[in-house]
């Protein structure tokens, strides 16, 4: 029995060692986002929301380009690690503008969210434009670097708008995830566990 109670102890510990740490935003507070690259300009919404009372709006505020909304950061990375996002996105445009997609680049200064250290990819999907649909990605971490800023890219004219809702971003317990206005979660390993018994 107490062999069974030890191998039992030691999967626990082990699940553990290897968990993932999962931050959940919505847009309920007055925070928008963390920073943009181009002409974007970020409100709260009270209409369309996907759940909650309220929603992220992003206009495009210029002629031409690919507007990007900073919309979380993990930090604290390392090679291997997996990041993964999503949110929900609403238009009301199929096959045209404006749309949007989740992106993400590469930004290895701990200390400045707009730091940027090359394209990380991501999702190829625009979404159907009938309303609210759902997009996520995968991002493996590689080449050394150490943090990750998701986006939001808009692609559209001046003056269209599009709605995000309930960004969903997991990452490896080394790291932290930053939303807007918040620190998500504190760094915790399993030596920080360790010593605070």
């Amino acid at each position: 029995m107490k062999s069974v109670f030890i191998a039992v102890l030691l999967l626990a510990l082990s699940q553990m060692a290897f968990a993932d740490i999962t931050e959940n935003y919505g847009w309920e507070g007055t925070e928008t986002i963390l920073g943009n690259y181009g002409d974007i300009i970020a409100t709260i919404a009270t209409d369309p929301v996907h759940s909650g009372s309220q929603s992220l709006c992003l206009e495009d505020a210029a002629a031409s380009g690919t507007p990007q909304a900073y919309i979380a950061w993990v930090v604290g990375l390392e090679d291997g690690d997996e990041v993964t996002a999503s949110f929900w996105r609403y238009d009301t445009t199929p096959l045209a503008s404006p749309s949007c997609r989740i992106w993400a680049h590469w930004n290895d200064d701990p200390n400045d969210v707009n730091g940027h250290n090359g394209s990380a990819s991501g999702n190829d999907d625009y979404g159907n434009g009938e309303g609210w649909d759902e997009t996520s990605w995968t991002w493996t971490v590689v080449e050394g670097h150490t943090g990750l800023v998701i986006e939001c890219r808009t692609y559209s004219e001046a003056g269209d708008i599009v709605w995000i809702d309930d960004m969903i971003v997991t990452a490896p317990d080394n790291a932290t995830i930053w939303t807007p206005g918040n620190l998500a979660l504190q760094n915790s390993t399993w030596a920080d566990i360790k010593a605070a018994f």
